[in-house]
């Protein structure tokens, strides 16, 4: 392949955007600036909050030296002062370990014993200034807790830093206060999805589920302006919006085994699919085919394979598949490949030489970041890259901390990574902390500890793009939490709340969304600077697609399923925790993840349908 050139040398981090935006707005007020007093306890799903400054605010580093090109030798590493990492070589190479201390600088206010403390406020709340004897009490106050906290974190911190010099864990710390930090932009709203003069929505169609000799996996479903499209056996197929009819059907050589979350600005998918069908007693075959389709025709535009990494002369196998700008890329335990999106001609494929360092796969759309395992198997340890989606050469990289087996990303730009530190979440989620990274510096901004008992997010651990429930935009993280006991107290009361947090500091924004008794958030997609969701019913109601403002955590009402109850058992077989749930412009689709072979027994009734679609047109 082409040699790519050196990457840039390092950049100051710039402020982050809302997630998608090519350019990041400017810069607005802080939230809760001037900080306020403190607030009465908050509710259910906020963490507690400890006022020291977030984790991850190292002095700023020197610029890295600039990376020389692709099979040039690589000289020494200079010693990186705090989280600064050095830009990783080229594709192809393995990666020296990384690490480096963290060093204990706050966020704003005034040096107290080499920590940072708050601003003290000077109003109270109702607009009365305060005295300035209160003031300095407050301010003395802050002051001890200050030194308390960093008395603990001293002597947690064995020297400042982990172990191989990694940041040590910020459980606790990074949410400093209940209001944000200034750092979180967007205003909020300003989607495409408005609320239709009626609300109350029909069914308008259900589709069988077709039959299958074992266990298959159908993921993958998208709308577009035209048609609904899902993955089928063997094929991919397009519905029409309102009848739920084919409009067209693409047959392929095998079963689909991976698909892009991200389509093109014209409706290009990118799918994975296998080389021949499936037959008993083998109900599987090799994942080794990439491929990219129109969903506006339904046509195969290219397909091929690559061999290389550890498959030697056999062909890649893969495990997942995004798109990034005019970039398909395809990860696996073989290595990671990506072509050109217009034509399929390789961008790269997995180096024979690579056996220290493989990428395990990739995320999508605003930009392309590697997921890469490196080092012996007894002590392996997972790399963050983000890559120039058209060489692969790496921009900036993070060395995620000892005990992280696998990482997943939530979001590219801003970059978020969602990771199981050390096995600790202990509930099958693949989430014990979010990392909020600059992505063209490598720096760690912000650990968010995200207790497993509280907070709903999920992430397949092996699956680089498969984070579920979780949104990034307007600088925050968006996350529900646990469904809990509602105010009732009476029997089937559960209801939850969606939290977000300050990607700059890691810190719990005063705002959230609450679903109300009996009903539960289900975060789907950012639009503009709103949420999309989903409000999971009780038995006797229908669901509910809400559009949530991203800054105030404002509702607004955007369709409301039937309340009849054959409609609801059909509703409730789509389990948000193992369905897909698409909504756009009125119309909400619900379908399986995962067909089976039908028990003999099983009488018509039973059937469950492969989607089922909802309209309020």
């Amino acid at each position: 392949m082409t040699q790519p050139p050196p990457p840039p040398p390092n950049q100051p981090p710039d402020p982050q955007g809302g997630f998608g935006a090519p350019t990041p707005p400017p810069q607005q007020p802080g939230y809760g600036h001037p900080q306020q007093p403190p607030q009465p306890e908050p509710g259910y799903g906020y963490p507690q909050q400890q006022p020291d400054a977030g984790y991850g605010y190292p002095q700023q580093p020197p610029t890295a030296p600039q990376q020389p090109p692709y099979g040039y030798p690589t000289a020494p590493q200079q010693h990186q002062q705090q989280y600064q990492q050095p830009v990783q070589p080229p594709y192809g190479y393995p990666a020296p370990p990384l690490g480096a201390p963290p060093g204990p600088q706050g966020s704003g206010g005034q040096a107290y014993g080499g920590y940072q403390t708050a601003p003290v406020p000077a109003v109270a709340p109702g607009g009365k200034k305060l005295s300035a004897q209160l003031q300095i009490i407050i301010a003395a106050a802050v002051a001890v807790v200050l030194i308390v906290g960093a008395g603990i974190w001293y002597a947690n911190s064995e020297s400042g830093e982990g172990k191989d010099g990694e940041p040590l864990s910020s459980a606790g710390t990074s949410q400093g206060g209940s209001g944000g930090s200034g750092e979180a932009k967007g205003t909020g709203g300003g989607g495409s999805e408005k609320p239709p003069a009626e609300t109350q929505a029909k069914l308008t169609f259900q589709l069988p589920k077709p039959g299958v000799p074992d266990v298959t996996d159908v993921s993958g479903s998208w709308v577009t302006d035209k048609a609904y499209v899902k993955t089928g056996v063997n094929s991919l197929v397009a519905y029409d919006l309102a009848k739920g009819t084919p409009v067209w059907t693409l047959p392929l050589t095998g079963q689909i085994c991976g698909t892009s979350r991200h389509l093109t600005a014209d409706n290009k998918l990118a799918i994975l699919f296998e080389a021949s069908k499936r037959v008993a007693p083998r109900y599987y075959q090799q994942c080794t085919e990439v491929g990219v389709v129109d969903l506006g025709t339904g046509k195969l535009l290219w397909s091929t394979s690559v061999t290389g990494g550890s498959a030697g002369d056999q062909k890649a196998r893969f495990g997942e598949v995004t798109v990034s700008g005019k970039t398909v890329a395809a990860g696996g335990n073989d290595g990671g490949a990506a072509f050109d999106i217009a034509n399929g001609n390789p961008r790269w494929k997995p180096q024979a030489n690579d056996e220290d360092c493989f990428d395990l796969g990739y995320g999508g759309g605003e930009g392309l970041v590697a997921v890469r395992k490196c080092g012996p198997y007894d002590s392996q340890y997972v790399l963050i890259q983000n890559l120039n989606p058209m060489t692969g050469a790496p921009l900036s990289q993070y060395k995620m901390p000892a005990g992280v087996k696998y990482a997943s990303i939530v979001s590219t730009k801003p970059l978020v990574v969602a990771a199981d530190v050390g096995d600790s979440a202990g509930d099958g989620s693949g989430i014990s902390d979010f990392f909020s990274l600059d992505e063209k510096t490598g720096k760690l901004k912000a650990k968010i500890t995200a207790d497993a008992d509280q907070y709903a997010g999920r992430c397949r651990s092996t699956k680089v793009e498969s984070c579920t429930k979780i949104l990034v935009g307007n600088g925050r993280l968006y996350v529900p939490t646990e469904e809990h006991e509602g105010a009732s107290g009476e029997y089937g009361d559960e209801t939850n709340e969606v939290i977000a947090f300050d990607l700059a500091t890691g810190r719990t924004a005063p705002e959230k969304a609450d679903a109300g008794d009996k009903y539960s958030l289900v975060p789907l997609r950012m639009d503009g600077g709103s949420l999309i969701a989903y409000k999971a019913p009780p038995y006797d109601k229908g669901g509910r697609i809400v559009s949530i403002d991203g800054v105030t955590m404002k509702e607004t009402l955007l369709l409301e399923n039937p309340a009849d109850a054959t409609v609801n058992d059909i509703e409730n077989s789509f389990s948000p925790d193992y369905s897909e749930i698409l909504y756009r412009d009125g119309r909400v689709f619900m379908s399986a993840m995962m067909l089976s072979k039908p028990r003999a027994s099983a009488s018509p009734d039973d059937k469950e349908p492969l989607a089922v679609s909802y309209s309020t047109r």
